[in-house]
């Protein structure tokens, strides 16, 4: 059974703590329309950043959640916590290892309602998640199909993520995947930089995360809230 509030879901922004924006863009994010505010990064993502930019947002009455991949850039006082899984890594650090040791280290002060494991699919071989992980990203869409299968049916994983990093994804695959799970949220980001595009995948995926677009064409970021009337601009 899907959760409610994960399924109330359409649209999200992923701010980057190592990237620069403004109060004013926090502000007009914020008022968007989008459901909630991501926080989180592969490459060069500190306590430091993080703690400054939740600081802003919580001047404003929004959703925030981090996307752990840095077990020392926790910080405490976000909404929810989304941990990713990579299910085609090929880096055991990226599968269960990094997870283990941060439960040996923190295991004991979790709240665990404020958890939800996010199984990643990485597709963009030249994304920075791609190298790190050093993801198997040549796959088919039945070798797609056989991993949200993974996260849908063997570990009954809340969200399926279909990571495309900066490159617009194949939108007949997502569609092909709602077909075949039953309970796991389908996320689905990289490369949407137009309302069209959001539009297209907000018709199969779930929901839709926009993240690069928002530091190269900020007003054109504001037009992929697609669902809902804008409450702000």
């Amino acid at each position: 059974m899907k959760n409610k509030w994960l399924s109330s879901l359409k649209h999200l922004y992923k701010l980057d703590p190592d990237c620069s924006i403004t109060e004013e863009q926090i502000e007009r994010l914020s008022l968007s329309g989008t459901d909630a505010i991501v926080v989180g990064g592969t490459l060069g993502i500190t306590y430091e950043d993080t703690n400054q930019l939740l600081r802003k947002l919580r001047k404003h009455r929004i959703t925030v959640i981090q996307e752990i991949s840095n077990m020392e850039a926790i910080v405490p006082g976000f909404d929810y916590y989304f941990i990713p899984l990579v299910l085609n890594a090929q880096d055991p650090q990226w599968i269960l290892n990094a997870h283990q040791k941060a439960l040996k280290k923190y295991g004991d002060l979790i709240h665990w309602n404020q958890i939800l494991v996010e199984g990643y699919i990485v597709l963009n071989q030249e994304s920075s998640v791609a190298k790190l992980t050093k993801s198997r990203t040549n796959l088919d869409l039945e070798d797609v199909i056989a991993y949200a299968r993974l996260a849908d049916k063997m570990l009954n994983l809340p969200i399926l993520y279909i990571e495309y990093s900066g490159s617009y994804g194949n939108a007949e695959w997502i569609k092909e995947l709602k077909k075949t799970i039953d309970s796991v949220q389908i996320f689905y980001g990289g490369g949407i930089h137009s309302s069209e595009q959001a539009s297209e995948m907000s018709q199969y995926a779930d929901t839709i995360i926009v993240g690069n677009l928002i530091y190269e064409n900020f007003e054109q970021a504001l037009e992929t809230v697609v669902h809902k009337a804008y409450l702000f601009r």
